[in-house]
């Protein structure tokens, strides 16, 4: 297989394609996109993009593990995971977002390409302290978590022995345009601005976790601000490791109520029992710790959640 400057694996799916399209403003076309179309919608994000070359998934790993990618590839934006936490196949989450990414990382440290892969802030669980640099506070509550979490011990574990820089981000609650296929897996944000588009009351659960009905906070972070963290990286002098991408400032989800009724109309709150489906594996706060983004030096400010919400809301309106 010849592959590009750049790969994006996932470059179909929600981050991914935003990423595509970020390279794109920058005039970079040179990029395979990687992915699995099935039947579901998430085609829609190709349209409009700019690449040389889109291989499928399967094809694109035994490719890895056959070494049989040429070309100059200068860096791959790994992307592509099974993000449903709900998923209740262990050994399909642990393939297709452990081994798979494991495969890539001693594909790139043989072949000497920067490898940038999208971890999560799943793996703190219920935890209340979010320093990347720990391993103390890291406690996922599902098989999602659990699956990211093993990719980035196993990066910490080998960082030394690596030909090339491997860096994981974790992101935190990314929302944007772009999401609109992922269904129950969308952002918060993506699926109250739906329900007030339905003309629904935007439905909270009750307290939790000592929080007030609604009163959960998250990290929400925008889409662009995740690409661009990714571009940095991809160009930046830093060593293996896994780091934070998130604003550092956790959010309520009353106040995201409030901010889009604010910018499409006022439906009302509902406030719903906790699900005992849930109990005990249910983040009710996160908020990232930006030590290492600092220490990669990145300088550039995340949108506040009311410019975010603004934007996505005018791009839901218009779409």
């Amino acid at each position: 297989m010849r592959a590009s400057k750049y790969i994006v694996t996932g470059g179909c799916g929600f981050i991914g394609s935003n990423l595509v399209r970020k390279l794109n403003e920058e005039g970079v076309e040179d990029i395979t996109v990687v992915d699995r179309l099935g039947e579901g919608e998430k085609w829609k994000n190709l349209r409009g993009l700019s690449f040389s070359n889109y291989v499928d998934k399967e094809a694109f790993r035994k490719n890895v593990n056959a070494g049989g990618i040429d070309g100059d590839v200068e860096v791959v934006f790994h992307q592509g995971a099974c993000t449903d936490t709900t998923e209740r196949d262990g050994r399909y989450m642990l393939e297709n977002n452990f081994a798979y990414t494991r495969d890539l990382i001693e594909w790139a440290s043989d072949a000497g390409v920067r490898l940038i892969y999208a971890s999560s802030a799943a793996v703190y669980g219920k935890s209340r302290c979010f320093d990347a640099a720990g391993s103390d506070n890291l406690s996922p509550v599902n098989k999602y978590g659990l699956s990211k979490l093993l990719i980035d011990n196993y990066v910490d574990t080998h960082a030394d022995h690596l030909d090339a820089t491997v860096l994981g981000l974790r992101y935190f609650n990314v929302y944007g345009p772009g999401e609109g296929h992922k269904g129950e897996m969308a952002s918060m944000v993506r699926k109250m601005a739906d329900q007030v588009r339905a003309g629904e009351a935007i439905r909270l659960f009750e307290g939790t976790d000592g929080f007030a009905d609604g009163g959960q906070k998250r990290d929400f972070v925008h889409v662009d601000d995740v690409c661009r963290a990714n571009i940095f990286a991809a160009r930046a002098d830093i060593d293996s490791g896994v780091i934070n991408v998130g604003t550092g400032t956790a959010r309520s989800f009353n106040e995201l109520a409030e901010i889009i009724f604010e910018n499409i109309r006022h439906t009302g709150i509902e406030y719903i029992p906790f699900p005992d489906e849930l109990d005990g594996k249910y983040q009710s706060f996160t908020e990232a710790s930006l030590e290492g983004l600092r220490e990669m030096r990145y300088g550039q400010s995340f949108m506040e959640v009311e410019e975010g919400i603004s934007r996505y809301c005018d791009y839901l309106v218009e779409n």
